[in-house]
């Protein structure tokens, strides 16, 4: 599945941004060889036919007419001229800046400079010794769609490379604790400690296996926000899940679900949503700390039952009748949190007028986040000082480890990175998002609010970015503000969870856990829009 859905990707991202190039050339959008009237204000009277600067005028009413697209409002631009008197033109560079209408900035970024825009001037005549009425024509543009689609995927491969050296310190440092840990048997006693848990998600794994503890201690790190933790935590949980892999290059049961609840995301704290909010001036940044623990607590049930079915499906799941009472227990939890969350709105739990239970259970989860890696790292190491380990040789045995597995990642996060790239530059998220909008706006979920359900399960850079925007543009508070920042903090960026964990031991038939794993962020993102409705909407 992994394959069809990479391909498809690659097709989709190309074909459109194909087809979207051969539209604008064919409406001229760009105006290629046409002349835009502006006014031109020099700083000092021309002589010669040297570079002089200038500032460039253009009125909305006939940016908008040449372009055929919206703008905020008339606009200067600072310039540099080199006017030929003889021949009445001369070349012209503007510099780009916040101002510089989005369309011009595409034009520069295909010109390779961003910065600048380059053309010619023509000067029709002057108002006085500084003014004059002109036209400028910029150098011609083409094929806007695919050069951004070939700029994005070669960005995406450095970006891959350098998340996975950056991972080299990090999972060194945790791989050479978790090698402690593991000789000195407290990974055991980790695990023994929530066998009914582990029993039930993965049954098909011994309670005192190192991987039992490695998933243990990963899901705890992501629930805490813990990321730099957890990353090292799931690949060595990978690692010796596939120990027991009697097929080396195919998913196991235990992966998929194991790579389900990874991407669900379940956070108590979805710190960087919060962090934005605050940046972009709410009043009260933390209030979707309730609304993101039910959208994620959705994701997370949703993906494991989805594991379940796909499991009994495939012949090599568990028992009907505790599938079902699983289920029962799962439609449970969610009505119970549904209740909760609605009860503690109304009491105004979360409101900024009476925020003192939310602000206490937030410094709560921020102070365990802060001290527990000091207390984990501190932890393991004494007791296997007590257990009498070599804690230093150990160490350095286990950190080797992290070298290896993160040079092992780079090409897995290479191809999927690249492939993610080129769907987003190719315009492959406008097309999904224009074909899904009928279904959408049947239940509701705002247009505004499309883009991060597509945008957070492939790149979380993304989804940030556009979380930021609608922010800027409609506020923190607004209904479309609190419901992007719980999509965002509801669900985790599946495609690249499933690159990064099963690279590192080189599986290539993933089975389902991509089904599952975008199960989780549809009822993720489902889940959040039902919640941030109920507490902040109609429903």
């Amino acid at each position: 599945m992994l394959n069809k859905i990479w391909f498809g990707l690659l097709v989709i991202g190309i074909t459109a941004a194909f087809i979207s190039d051969i539209l604008d050339s064919a409406s001229g959008k760009y105006n290629n060889g046409k002349i835009i009237p502006a006014k031109v204000v020099f700083d000092k009277p021309l002589t010669g036919s040297k570079m002089v600067p200038a500032h460039i005028e253009f009125t909305r009413e006939a940016f908008e007419s040449f372009y055929k697209t919206k703008i905020a409002g008339s606009f200067k631009q600072d310039a540099k001229i080199n006017y030929d008197s003889a021949s009445k033109k001369g070349s012209i560079i503007l510099e780009a800046d916040d101002n510089t209408p989005v369309i011009w900035k595409t034009i520069a970024k295909q010109e390779g400079k961003e910065s600048s825009l380059s053309g010619e001037i023509y000067l029709n005549g002057k108002t006085d010794s500084l003014n004059y009425d002109a036209g400028v024509k910029l150098e011609n543009v083409s094929f806007v769609k695919m050069q951004n689609v070939t700029s994005s995927s070669l960005e995406a491969a450095k970006t891959a490379v350098t998340i996975a050296l950056g991972l080299i310190g990090i999972m060194a440092l945790w791989l050479g604790i978790m090698k402690v840990a593991e000789q000195a048997g407290l990974m055991k006693i980790i695990s023994k400690s929530l066998k009914p848990l582990t029993h039930f998600l993965f049954p098909e794994i011994p309670s005192d296996h190192p991987a039992i503890g490695a998933m243990v201690m990963n899901i705890s790190a992501n629930m805490l926000g813990l990321g730099n933790a957890a990353t090292p935590f799931g690949l060595k949980a990978m690692e010796e899940l596939d120990k027991l892999n009697p097929e080396k290059d195919t998913a196991t049961n235990s992966m998929c679900t194991f790579l389900a609840i990874n991407t669900a995301g379940l956070t108590l704290i979805p710190a960087t949503a919060i962090a934005v909010r605050a940046a972009s001036g709410s009043s009260n940044p933390g209030i979707i700390i309730g609304t993101s623990i039910f959208g994620a607590g959705c994701a997370t049930i949703a993906g494991v039952t989805a594991a379940k079915i796909f499991e009994k499906i495939s012949g090599k799941g568990t028992d009907i009748k505790q599938l079902v009472r699983f289920l029962l227990k799962a439609i449970s939890i969610i009505a119970l949190i549904v209740l909760a969350v609605f009860m503690i709105q109304k009491t105004g739990i979360f409101s900024s007028a009476s925020g003192g239970v939310s602000e206490i259970f937030k410094t709560i989860i921020q102070i365990i986040s802060v001290i527990a890696i000091p207390f984990v790292i501190l932890t393991f190491l004494g007791y296997a000082v007590i257990k009498k380990i070599k804690v230093y040789e150990i160490f350095i045995e286990g950190a080797k480890e992290g070298f290896n597995i993160a040079l092992k990642i780079i090409p897995y996060l290479v191809a999927m990175l690249c492939a993610i790239a080129i769907f987003r530059a190719g315009g492959g998220m406008d097309f999904l998002v224009s074909l899904l909008s009928p279904v959408t706006n049947l239940i509701g979920m705002p247009a505004e609010s499309m883009p991060m359900v597509f945008l957070r399960p492939l790149s979380g850079s993304g989804a940030l970015g556009y979380m930021s925007e609608i922010m800027s543009a409609h506020g923190p508070d607004s209904f479309i503000g609190v419901l992007t920042s719980t999509m965002f903090g509801s669900t985790e960026t599946t495609f690249y969870v499933i690159a990064l964990y099963f690279g590192s031991i080189n599986i290539r038939k993933t089975r389902h856990a991509i089904a599952a794993g975008l199960i989780a962020d549809v009822a993720g993102m489902l889940g959040a829009l039902f919640i941030v409705r109920l507490l902040f909407g109609m429903l």
